[in-house]
């Protein structure tokens, strides 16, 4: 079998950084083992430019044996006929990891003869690799024209929690979201106003809102092209069911650096040469209530430059809230899940999604090449 797996995960001196990626490919492959297939994985890592030996799979195989507790077999290409012939050699029950499939320009470019070598090393497609399903590479579509195509547990997880929350959620629904821009953001908002009971805006991306209502911004970061929008979902808001909360207080910095100095703001106009750098505590205590009554918790994005201890407050008292309410909760985004992490609290919540980008598309309603590819996206490997 060829499994799109997504293996991409952080390296520090060409070892795992984080396997959480990896661990979350486990039950897929460990089924198919059980079931007595020989497995091909394929994924990619990273964005080389060519066969960079930075962004080999080699230590991502040696932590994959590690957890499986057996010898990952490791390919020296992404096709060719030497990986044809280790393809063609596996016993019941081994895994041959291929090398980092943008090592091959074609990749990006869903090149057909790409996706045709691809499938002669196997006789069924799985693609469990949910955080690429938005890209119509040839490893995420391309293959799955070739070759019988089903989804992994990972997949089939990923897309009954997120189109639960976005087709039919316990009520009310709280959606929750941060980072840095609005335009990120907008096809998630534009889907759940008037869908959502609520829906909590904190981040960077609160200033491209308040810009729009022409308050005082300071350096804050604004995402200029933000703000046209901003003001558009502002006036949808008015006329939507859907309360559309932003801060109403702020944790000021003079720069954005742990050191710098910080202040409070009981408001939201920020003054000059200050930057609005985390959600106030009147903000995260109306937020935390808004999320302790909701039915489902829908999170992408973080309150703050959580990354930075003082203004770490809003993002890892939210983090406490979701992690805390009775609410069916899912959480999409890098940083999220990072946070998540970070504060402890990423096994208190009921899903975490491993794509970010993914995630939102799907939760906008747009159509996955990954998942549109396959025979049938609900079908279980191997079931």
């Amino acid at each position: 079998m060829l499994v799109r797996a997504d293996l991409n995960v952080p390296l520090h001196d060409r070892v795992v950084g984080d396997d959480t990626r990896i661990r979350a490919s486990l039950p897929t492959i460990e089924l198919l083992r059980d079931r007595g297939a020989s497995i091909v994985l394929v994924s990619h890592l990273g964005r080389p430019k060519g066969s960079d030996p930075a962004f080999s799979m080699k230590p991502v195989g040696e932590r994959l044996g590690e957890l499986l507790g057996i010898e990952v077999k490791q390919a020296p290409a992404v096709v060719g006929e030497e990986v044809s012939a280790m393809a063609s050699a596996l016993a019941p029950g081994e895994v041959l990891l291929l090398e980092n499939s943008r090592y091959e320009p074609g990749e990006t470019k869903n090149d057909p003869e790409l996706a045709e070598a691809l499938a002669s090393l196997a006789d069924v497609y799985v693609n469990d690799a949910f955080g690429t399903a938005h890209r119509a590479h040839a490893t995420t579509e391309g293959v799955a024209h070739h070759l019988p195509g089903y989804a992994g547990l990972l997949l089939e997880r990923e897309v009954s929690e997120l189109t639960a929350v976005r087709d039919d959620p316990q009520r009310p629904l709280v959606v929750v979201l941060g980072g840095a821009k609005v335009t990120d953001k907008l096809g998630v908002i534009d889907r759940f106003l008037g869908f959502a009971e609520e829906i909590l805006i904190g981040g960077a991306m609160c200033f491209s809102f308040f810009k729009a209502e022409g308050r005082d911004t300071g350096s804050s970061l604004v995402e200029a092209e933000g703000v046209e929008s901003a003001r558009k979902v502002l006036a949808e808001a008015e006329k939507s069911d859907t309360m559309l909360e932003l801060p109403e207080d702020l944790c000021l910095g003079r720069a954005f650096d742990a050191d710098t100095e910080t202040r409070l703001l009981n408001g939201v106009d920020v003054p000059e040469e200050w930057m609005g750098l985390d959600i106030g505590s009147n903000t995260i205590a109306n937020f935390a209530k808004r999320i302790e009554r909701a039915g489902t918790v829908f999170w992408n994005g973080p309150m703050g430059a959580f990354e930075l201890e003082p203004f770490a407050g809003g993002t890892r008292a939210i983090a406490e809230a979701v992690a805390s309410t009775p609410a069916h909760t899912v959480v999409g985004g890098g940083d999220s899940v990072a946070a998540l992490k970070q504060f402890g609290l990423a096994d208190a919540v009921d899903w975490l999604s491993t794509g970010g980008g993914a995630s939102l598309e799907l939760m906008e309603g747009r159509d996955l090449p990954g998942v549109e590819a396959l025979l049938d996206a609900s079908e279980v490997a191997g079931g």
